[in-house]
């Protein structure tokens, strides 16, 4: 599998995702936050045939380019049931932040959990970890699982947002992402990458 990682939003800095199938060249996108020029060049430049956008959840720093993609593309946007919420306040919370977010997609799916999902001969399960997010998912590879603000390198995500829950969020971690293999590379929605094994024995919140 191809990953590519873009830091998008220079005031949120996001990691965005595209992973790419080698052999049959689909791709899907992870997390689509800002500058949707900048993910559909990429895109472009290395001849994907774009599949769907799937989202960790549904916070202004991670869904703004969603729409203007969804629309220029024609490409389905999934989403967890339980973040329409979330989504749905992205206009009200971008007001307070001072930024733009005036083009949301339309969710086409709510993300099954119970599904394995294929792009190519790529293939991955939903782990549900809410407590970011009453509707946060983590997305498992083989060898790689991509949390979005479910777990940072030395950190986890906020709790002091409207729909999270502290103890929930340590749950969370705790029987979806500690119990994988410890050699699993975690990809962030911010900041540097971490392994499964590295957050289970230096991660100060679990200490």
């Amino acid at each position: 599998m191809e990953i590519h990682k873009l830091v998008v939003s220079p005031g949120f800095m996001t990691n965005c995702y595209i992973l790419g199938c080698p052999s049959t060249k689909e791709a899907i996108i992870i997390d689509p936050g800002d500058e949707a020029f900048r993910i559909m060049e990429l895109v472009d430049s290395q001849k994907y045939d774009l599949k769907f956008m799937i989202n960790t959840h549904a916070h202004v720093d991670h869904v703004c380019a969603a729409g203007e993609i969804q629309r220029e593309r024609k490409v389905p946007f999934l989403l967890h049931e339980k973040e329409l919420s979330v989504l749905n306040a992205v206009p009200g919370m971008s007001r307070m932040l001072g930024v733009e977010a005036d083009d949301l997609p339309t969710v086409d799916e709510f993300i099954d959990p119970e599904k394995t999902y294929e792009f190519g001969e790529c293939s991955f399960k939903i782990l549900e970890t809410p407590g970011h997010t009453p509707g946060g998912v983590c997305f498992l590879f083989r060898e790689h699982v991509f949390v979005g603000d479910t777990l940072f390198a030395g950190g986890i995500g906020r709790t002091d947002v409207p729909g999270a829950s502290h103890q929930q969020l340590l749950d969370s971690i705790k029987s979806k992402l500690f119990t994988l293999d410890e050699r699993i590379v975690v990809h962030t929605g911010h900041g540097a990458v971490t392994m499964i094994g590295r957050e289970k024995t230096s991660n100060p919140f679990f200490m």
